[in-house]
C-alpha cells in the first residue's frame, strides 16, 4: 500500500506551487490600479511593474508605491 501512497504524495507536493494563486498590479483605461488575480489579457489594462504577487497583501503594498494617483 505504500508503494501507491509515497508516489501520490511526492506527486501533489511537487504540483501544489504550480497552483499558487498570483496577484497583479493592473491600470485601466481610466488610470485607477488595482489588484487582479489573473493576468489581463486584453489591452485595455497594462500590468504595472510585470510583476506576479504571491499574496493579497503584498501586492497591495505595491500598489501603492508604484500607483500614486
Amino acid at each position: 500500500m505504500i508503494k501507491y501512497v509515497l508516489p501520490v504524495a511526492i506527486l501533489i507536493g511537487a504540483t501544489a506551487p504550480a497552483f499558487a494563486a498570483e496577484y497583479y498590479v493592473v491600470r485601466g483605461p481610466d488610470k485607477k490600479c488595482k489588484v487582479v488575480e489573473t493576468r489581463p489579457t486584453d489591452k485595455t489594462m497594462v500590468v504595472v511593474g510585470d510583476k506576479a504577487y504571491v499574496t493579497r497583501e503584498e501586492a497591495t503594498k505595491q500598489l501603492a508605491v508604484v500607483c500614486k494617483e
